[in-house]
């Protein structure tokens, strides 16, 4: 992508003297990005999520090949180490300014209010969903009310099939052509970013565990510029993601034989399935799948979102969405979208198999975190 929104825009001409003065920082540490996200996060820590991109205010980091790159001269403003989920970060600090609470030792999936089972009513949103369609059904709602006047959300390159990309949406048309989900990483703070520069003042922001966190950072110092425009936040569940270079280059294309460009759908239920667009459908073991898993969750303790809003994802689960309704905030747009008949639910409890995927799932990653940071 050629796109401004890959490059940190300087936004106030005193920005670079006084940060605090354009974000609303009450305290920074002044640090440079060489001395802390360079020094700390980038050898082997940084998921690439692009926040600290986002929202440095001297625009000296471009985003390039998944990761920041220090393009000029850094002003030490120490704002990119605020926000970025892998540097110092504290989640029961940020469990107690989303929840007011620390999440307790039994809440395997972190805190949260309701969860329920539950998929859209709009048979146009059916027709290209991921399960049950939930997130798009939330946003349109969220937009036709007029509670959102855009929308974060991940949407495909099309110059590459299959390519996750950051994408700004604020029509219906957008929010379903951006249904369903992406296997390959995609740095939704630069949609974020490209939001706010367009002057959005109500944003939904969809994303990962990781990114969640980011958003969270930015409310909690606040960063005003960004928090003050942010609506409400869905997670989406996370076990791993996948590099576009071996997923689609080399086990779709070279492995399978299949032309990425005629893949409709792709979706994990126990194995890899991939759906062609004339009827095709072939299965990959996750075991082989794995094999092209990016490294970028290797430290990422958080499988289901933990701090988002509303939380959803499939979990073996065939047309339905498992939704975790975490927040007040987060219920009460649910609720309205359920009333509306924007959505249909059904209880949770019948589905044993759903929970114990989620405990495992949520255990493994936090594990898997544990170790590489102990090694």
């Amino acid at each position: 992508m050629k796109s401004s929104i890959y490059k940190s825009d300087v936004y106030l001409k005193d920005s670079i003297r006084n940060p605090a003065a354009v974000y609303g920082l009450a305290k920074w540490k002044r640090i440079s990005f060489e001395d802390s996200l360079g020094m700390h996060v980038l050898p082997s820590l940084c998921i690439g999520c692009a926040s600290c991109v986002a929202v440095c205010p001297s625009g000296c980091l471009e985003y390039v090949d998944g990761r920041p790159i220090l393009t000029k001269e850094c002003n030490s403003c120490g704002i990119c180490s605020q926000i970025c989920p892998r540097y110092k970060s504290s989640i029961p600090e940020l469990e107690r300014f989303v929840f007011g609470r620390e999440r307790r030792p039994d809440e395997e999936f972190g805190v949260y209010r309701r969860i329920v089972i539950a998929r859209t009513r709009d048979d146009r949103i059916r027709e290209v969903c991921q399960d049950g369609g939930v997130v798009t059904s939330l946003l349109l709602y969220a937009l036709e009310r007029g509670i959102i006047d855009g929308a974060v959300v991940s949407g495909i390159d099309r110059e590459k099939p299959l390519m996750a990309i950051p994408r700004l949406v604020d029509s219906a048309d957008e929010i379903i052509e951006s249904a369903g989900t992406r296997y390959t990483y995609s740095p939704n703070m630069l949609a974020f970013k490209e939001g706010v520069a367009q002057g959005k003042k109500s944003l939904a922001f969809t994303g990962t565990p990781c990114q969640i966190q980011a958003v969270r950072r930015i409310q909690a110092l606040p960063l005003n510029r960004y928090a003050k425009r942010l609506s409400f936040t869905i997670g989406v569940f996370c076990s791993e993601c996948f590099s576009y270079e071996g997923l689609v280059n080399k086990l779709i294309r070279e492995k399978l034989g299949i032309n990425p460009a005629e893949v409709k759908k792709m979706n994990i239920k126990g194995k890899l399935i991939i759906s062609t667009v004339d009827g095709d459908v072939r299965t990959v073991s996750l075991r082989e799948a794995k094999k092209y898993a990016s490294s970028c969750v290797s430290s990422c303790m958080d499988f289901s979102a933990e701090l988002a809003d509303i939380s959803v994802g499939g979990l073996g689960l065939n047309g339905w969405t498992f939704t975790i309704l975490r927040t007040e905030k987060g219920e009460k747009l649910f609720e309205k979208a359920e009333s509306e008949g924007f959505l249909e639910t059904k209880p949770a409890e019948p589905y044993s198999r759903a929970f114990n995927l989620l405990i495992k799932l949520s255990k493994r990653k936090r594990r898997g975190a544990e170790r590489n940071f102990s090694s």
